[in-house]
């Protein structure tokens, strides 16, 4: 995979944790508004969007895939700093390369849809900004190891 191809993932991983911000999702639930097509041109056009602001093409995502607004909020409840939309971005980032072997787009499902997910989102635990090898082999297991 080429470093573009990298850079590409960690924007769309970024714009995923944005509009999940904006729109009061869960950031599995904005991967599901985005079928397997979406995800691949959001990728594909992914090294021209970054040119925009990322409120702009938040707005164009929300219009294109009908995101609807949700009830989560994982920032007013976060007693500490929280991280920045960009950190989470590489978080999913290193996590989808290090456990996704050919397809990106399963990649990209299998970790938003799967528990760790949850606890990434849980800015008032230290699991997002863990060791990426503790996040890969707790992603593995299917747990959280201790």
């Amino acid at each position: 995979m080429n470093k573009n191809y990298k850079d590409d993932l960690f924007y769309v991983c970024s714009m995923i944790e944005f509009t999940a911000r904006k729109t009061h999702n869960k950031t599995k639930d904005i991967v599901k508004y985005l079928t397997n097509e979406d995800l691949e041109h959001e990728l594909k056009v992914a090294s021209v969007n970054h040119c925009l602001s990322f409120e702009q093409v938040c707005d164009e995502w929300i219009q294109k895939y009908s995101i609807q607004e949700g009830n989560f909020d994982n920032i007013t409840t976060c007693k500490y700093n929280v991280p920045t939309y960009l950190s989470i971005g590489k978080v999913y980032q290193r996590l989808i390369l290090a456990t996704t072997e050919d397809n990106l787009i399963k990649g990209i499902r299998n970790v938003y849809n799967s528990f760790i997910s949850e606890e990434i989102s849980n800015f008032n635990s230290n699991v997002y900004y863990s060791n990426p090898d503790y996040l890969r082999c707790s992603f593995l297991e299917g747990t959280l190891l201790s």
